[in-house]
């Protein structure tokens, strides 16, 4: 302690030295300690920002490594990308190949790297809008080369010119239609490109079909090679990942719809777990609202891909894109049961507790109709209790709208009769109407989530329609004996029942 004291001390003397020397107008007592401070601060400069760089260098792999770690699948991916570009440069260093193609070579490496997807679909999508894009543009330019040098030259520019104005006109509003941006949006620019290259080039080249043949081959190079190790090393269908993205949605629907009843009437058990858990359960609907561009896309592409695992090659893709439509109307409403969940106008426990339990059932038979559906979807047979769960379902709402009826005789209590000289009183008319409002103001929360139930119900059983229609396209195998399994959602289902007519 005594060290340090005298340290301060000395340091102090120091200080108010240098402030008396300063105030004389001398500054050479400050020389020698800014001499000596500014290469320290420059130094603990240089020290923070390459910690900073290096810490950021590390937080970025950190995160790259978990999402190689969470989808091995993206590493794979690079890695069929890389082996793509390191047998296709081939036609670069050996030079058999490179005499083959030209110096058309390079086309190949650059179709590898712009036709080269993540799914098969993807890359058949792109590789044969290439290949015929560059087909047809390649001819058409010959063609026009041919008619154009036939017809002098003075007139060769111009014809040239006007064909590639016309050409690339109408092919440039071909990809405002909608049926031919969805499928075939890259081979129209890619025979904008290529029909532009080849003409404008062909007016100086003598020998066009040469280059443009060269071109081609180079093309069919790279897009064979993508498709034959995209498919044969570890494939992603898209096809597959529509299915598996529709019925991964239809879980977390019924999770949501439950999670929502349950937090509304403080049922503790809506969710087993953490609470970050509960909430991203709570929350599923939002990924149903939010992957309809990415089920259009896969659909597009599963469209180009082949019979694969159990999905044939004619198998009705557009069907999914249905059921995702209908599930997305069913997380519309469930969005707004959220809403009623979190809103500031609360309703008394006592007016909660009158239709708790039916609004509870509904909910869960709600959610066993989705559960069911996927359930349908993931094994490709039809279900034999489908139709008692949609009809257990109806019957829990027609409780409900019962219980509905009810709800303004019990909670709108009418005043005591009042003497005859009172009915006149405007003081006992307002306390009356007041007493009727709060009532009224009580009752309209509790009504809208019932309201909500009804409508995921009617919304629910469109998702029902939408999935038997693709057991009938796809030509579901029929289920066995599911009596077993029947039973049990009847053992489920009745004790409820019991459970209502008690309350």
């Amino acid at each position: 302690m005594n060290y340090f004291s005298l340290a301060a001390n000395h340091k102090l003397k120091h200080i108010i030295n240098n402030l008396i020397k300063m105030a004389d107008g001398s500054s050479e007592a400050l020389a020698p300690t800014e001499a000596r401070g500014c290469p320290g601060i420059a130094c603990l400069a240089l020290k923070r920002l390459v910690v900073g760089f290096v810490m950021k260098v590390w937080n970025f792999l950190n995160k790259a490594w978990d999402l190689g770690h969470s989808d091995p699948r993206k590493v794979i991916h690079c890695l069929k990308v890389g082996m793509a570009l390191t047998v296709v440069s081939l036609f670069y260093y050996m030079r058999p190949l490179y005499e083959g193609v030209g110096g058309n070579a390079m086309w190949a490496v650059m179709t590898v790297v712009v036709v080269f997807e993540n799914t098969v679909g993807a890359t058949l999508c792109k590789s044969i809008n290439r290949i015929c894009g560059t087909f047809l543009a390649g001819f058409l330019a010959i063609g026009i080369h041919w008619i154009a040098n036939r017809s002098g030259k003075e007139f060769e520019p111009i014809i040239t010119g006007i064909s590639v104005f016309l050409l690339a006109s109408a092919a440039t509003f071909s990809r405002f239609i909608p049926s031919v941006k969805a499928r075939f949006d890259y081979g129209a620019m890619i025979f904008i490109l290529t029909f532009s290259l080849v003409s404008v080039s062909g007016y100086r080249v003598d020998q066009l079909f040469d280059m443009a043949s060269q071109r081609i081959l180079t093309i069919i190079i790279g897009t064979s090679l993508c498709v034959v190790i995209t498919m044969i090393i570890c494939p992603i269908w898209a096809g597959e990942e529509l299915y598996v993205l529709i019925t991964r949605n239809m879980d977390k629907l019924a999770n949501s719809l439950d999670g929502c009843v349950a937090d509304y009437f403080n049922d503790s058990g809506g969710f087993a777990g953490s609470d970050k858990e509960s909430d991203k359960k709570l929350l599923g609907y939002k990924c149903v609202l939010g992957s309809k561009g990415i089920e259009e896309s896969m659909a597009n592409f599963a469209r180009w891909e082949p019979a694969h695992g159990r999905f044939n090659f004619r198998h009705p893709w557009k069907q999914y894109l249905k059921i995702g439509a209908s599930m997305r109307d069913c997380a519309y409403c469930i969005e707004a049961l959220n809403g009623c969940v979190s809103s500031e106008n609360k309703v008394s426990e006592l007016t909660k507790k009158h239709i708790s339990n039916i609004a509870m059932k509904v909910s869960s038979d709600s959610s066993t109709v989705i559960k069911e559906l996927a359930k349908t979807m993931k094994t490709m047979k039809k279900s034999t209790a489908i139709d008692l769960l949609v009809g257990e379902m109806n019957n829990a709402v027609l409780d409900l709208q019962e219980d509905l009826k009810s709800l303004p005789n019990l909670f709108i209590n009418p005043q005591p009769q009042l003497p005859q000289e009172s009915d006149d009183c405007p003081e006992n008319n307002n306390t009356k109407a007041e007493a009727e409002a709060v009532a009224l103001m009580d009752i309209i929360p509790l009504v809208t989530l019932a309201s909500l139930l009804i409508e995921i119900v009617a919304r629910i059983e469109g998702m029902v329609g939408a999935v038997q229609e693709l057991a009938e396209l796809a030509e579901f195998k029929a289920a066995g004996d599911r009596k077993a399994n029947q039973n049990q959602t009847t053992n489920k289902v009745v004790p409820d029942q019991h459970a209502l007519r008690r309350v």
